[in-house]
């Protein structure tokens, strides 16, 4: 864990990372070990301080995850175990860990029989980018603060132990000793790889999204699969999305300067405002142009325009939430809020026994997810839509 920031990247992008499975051991081998570095007492802040934001830190996550409703809502339960009980041989966080461990196993030697390729050490520390990524580089935006001094830290230390208990060697574990450490290789990893990503994203992106939203929808009827990927691309820096007047400006103001005295009319290749990715994976896309003439106001933008009514109301009833949940009474009733949905999710699912069936409702975090033979949509099915109906409109914004 005493490597820099530039040396923990340069081996994230290495070929190594790519090849290096996730696990050399075989499942009836595995043993969760604590790491050397372990510190029970700031692992426990950790836990509180996720609970203290439990509401946001979910939705934290939901942004940066990306069959359904089973598959979600089994890893949504694993997590909260880990905030919730203690890591001891034989808890169930430390069984949550060794189930998930296994499944890792399981599905990188399929992937690699099927000539899929191998469920690597990047992936992992990719993945662990999604957990934390967005509660570390946006916490304004998520109404998530330090409660108690150390906070951040002890938070750092919780997702550093919980990687390396998942198999993530130290070398690419992206949480480090040093908060700030862990911040930088966060910031650096979204500008290199998840904005470029998500401006060109791979073909079937949008389904997959789809799929994710509404499988979650069945224990929060409030999650949108629009509202859910505009904001993961809004807070992924990625070209055209805005919320804020500020981050109109912003844009209108990178563009002009990169047309450098020419028209309005002339265009910017989204491209040219982000980083390289230095990973060989971006799929060979459409070029997204943007034009400063489509941001004179933020009702205008292209991307923000695109979404339905009840999209938009959504994105802006979260503002709303935000503004509630920064006060202590706010955060406690809608920290309780989300904890009686989990509980109505995991003792009387209802709307998943209204979906899928009273036997298919119920999820153990023990059980490998199902898999299914839907054929994934490219992103142009998603992107071409029909327009909604007034009256599904209407329908949509008054019942969530």
């Amino acid at each position: 864990m005493d490597l820099k920031v530039e040396e923990v990247i340069d081996g994230l992008f290495s070929k190594d990372a790519y090849e290096q499975p996730c696990d050399t051991v075989n499942v009836e081998d595995l043993e969760i070990k604590l790491p050397e570095w372990f510190d029970e007492k700031k692992y426990n802040q950790g836990r509180r301080f996720q609970r203290d934001f439990f509401f946001m830190q979910s939705i934290s996550m939901i942004l940066g995850l990306y069959t359904a409703y089973k598959r979600y809502w089994s890893t949504y339960s694993h997590v909260k175990s880990w905030f919730d009980h203690d890591l001891k041989p034989d808890s169930l966080s430390w069984r949550s860990l060794q189930t998930i461990r296994s499944h890792h196993i399981v599905a990188n030697r399929t992937s690699n029989l099927k000539g899929h390729g191998t469920v690597s050490q990047r992936d992992m520390a990719l993945t662990l980018f999604g957990f934390i990524g967005f509660t570390l580089l946006k916490p304004n935006r998520l109404g998530i603060r330090a409660l108690q001094p150390g906070d951040w830290e002890a938070f750092n230390h919780f997702w550093g132990v919980i990687g390396h208990a998942l198999g993530l060697e130290d070398r690419y574990n992206i949480c480090r000793k040093q908060y700030d450490e862990t911040k930088e290789i966060c910031r650096i990893l979204q500008d290199k790889v998840f904005t470029p990503c998500l401006t060109s994203p791979p073909d079937y992106f949008e389904h997959a999204a789809h799929v994710m939203a509404s499988g979650m929808s069945a224990i929060h009827p409030a999650i949108d699969h629009d509202a859910l990927v505009y904001l993961t691309k809004y807070l992924s820096n990625v070209p055209g999305y805005v919320y804020t007047e500020e981050d109109r400006m912003s844009l209108e103001t990178k563009l002009r300067k990169q047309l450098n005295g020419l028209n309005n009319d002339a265009g910017v290749n989204a491209i040219n405002l982000i980083e390289k990715c230095p990973i060989d994976f971006l799929p060979n896309s459409s070029p997204i142009t943007l034009y400063a003439k489509d941001y004179k106001t933020l009702d205008d933008s292209p991307q923000y325009k695109r979404l339905s009514l009840s999209s938009k109301l959504k994105i802006a009833a979260l503002d709303v939430i935000l503004s509630l949940y920064i006060t202590n009474i706010g955060r406690l009733i809608l920290n309780l809020q989300f904890y009686w949905f989990i509980f109505i999710g995991t003792y009387l699912p209802y709307v998943a026994m209204w979906r899928f069936g009273i036997t298919q409702a119920y999820v153990s975090i023990f059980k490998m997810g199902p898999t299914d033979n839907v054929v994934p949509l490219p992103n142009s099915k998603y992107y071409n839509r029909e327009p909604k109906s007034w009256f599904k409109e209407i329908w949509d914004c008054v019942f969530w």
